[in-house]
């Protein structure tokens, strides 16, 4: 027996999730998107998932041999950088935000909470998406104690105590 792809996600969106933006090095190509899709799996090795639609450009990228990815965990204050990599033109993504390329070359948001960089580890396809286990190569913490931005109910959230 199975539910409906709206009734899943109906009850999903009451799970709620801390917002990443995943950024990629495929060749010479940069790309970045919204993931909160996104978790932490093992301390030894470092290895962290984040899961994509195969629809996304991002997927195409990442099948790519050699391509490395980034995840950057956002701040609250950073709802408009979430909103620009979930719908704006690729050419326009990166166009705010203070970039500079990891130890792998994949671009890391300098004012993030914190960063992860990544070389692709393993692909697990899952259905509608893929699983892709990145090693962690490097990270930074530049601000610590910060609240992150949360996305419940179809919406941005901020942390109370």
């Amino acid at each position: 027996m199975s539910i409906t792809a709206e009734a899943f996600r109906d009850a999903l969106r009451h799970f709620p999730a801390g917002v990443t933006v995943v950024t990629l090095k495929a060749g010479d190509q940069i790309h970045g998107l919204t993931v909160s899709a996104f978790a932490s799996v093992s301390p030894e090795p470092p290895l962290v998932a984040v899961i994509i639609d195969r629809r996304h450009t991002a997927h195409a990228l990442l099948e790519q041999e050699g391509t490395v990815f980034a995840v950057n965990i956002l701040a609250e204050d950073q709802v408009e950088l979430s909103n620009r990599f979930a719908w704006s033109k690729d050419q326009d993504r990166f166009a705010g935000g203070r970039w500079s390329p990891a130890a792998t070359g994949a671009p890391v948001l300098e004012d993030a909470l914190a960063w992860l960089d990544c070389t692709v580890w393993a692909r697990h396809p899952a259905g509608t998406h893929t699983i892709y286990l990145g090693e962690v190569q490097a990270s930074s913490v530049a601000r610590s104690g910060e609240p992150p931005l949360v996305y419940w109910n179809r919406d941005y959230r901020r942390l109370t105590k």
